[in-house]
């Protein structure tokens, strides 16, 4: 396993060797420093704690300053652990994307933009009432939501309004198209979930 935080900068046209025009995700990776190192003598399982854009400490609680202290790093906005990170690391190296290669394949996960309160239309794909036969106010209404007789209840997880998008999710399978050491950036064929400058994480 290997992983890295990251930014999303939002989306481009990359073309291949063959001209090709392919959507592509740009991504910040990085450089994340590496706050603990546990071990499954110490902890009980193995995994590298990553923390990712710097933070000031007078924004920091007193807990985590004492954590950051230990490991003498500067105080960071974002952690996330990585079990059974392949590289040897120790606390207080920096990792950066040239821990990825061009062709590889990587899974990420984001928080997917938030859309509020949504009805069944937006949020399932329901078709809707129809238009005609005095259905004056049931154009996009769920319909019949239960029975009369039997079993006289709403099931569980029936598929109603509510709140929409602002979830974890993770997109596996994704190509690296390119990697640019010097502006930390790697292009992955595809969409990523979440919005421009949301964090995400990148998983071999």
């Amino acid at each position: 396993m290997k992983g890295l935080l990251g930014k999303k900068i939002g989306m481009i046209n990359f073309f291949d060797e063959s001209g090709n025009s392919i959507a592509a995700t740009v991504i910040e990776g990085g450089p994340c420093t590496v706050v603990q190192v546990k071990t499954v003598e110490k902890d009980g399982y193995q995994a590298v704690q990553l923390g990712y854009i710097e933070r000031k400490e007078k924004n920091t609680s007193k807990p985590l300053l004492g954590h950051f202290g230990r490991a003498k790093v500067i105080p960071q906005r974002v952690l996330r652990e990585f079990r059974d990170f392949e590289n040897e690391v120790k606390e207080g190296d920096q990792i950066g994307v040239e821990l990825f290669e061009k062709g590889e394949r990587v899974k990420i996960t984001g928080l997917s933009k938030g859309r509020g309160f949504a009805g069944v239309v937006k949020r399932h794909g329901f078709r809707g009432g129809p238009k005609t036969h005095g259905q004056s106010d049931r154009h996009r209404a769920p319909g019949s939501i239960g029975q009369s007789s039997y079993p006289k209840r709403v099931f569980k997880g029936l598929k109603m309004a509510g709140r929409m998008g602002h979830k974890r999710v993770t997109i596996e399978n994704l190509e690296i198209l390119k990697i640019v050491p010097e502006r930390n950036y790697l292009l992955v064929k595809g969409g990523v979930p979440g919005a421009r400058n949301s964090i995400v994480e990148i998983r071999k």
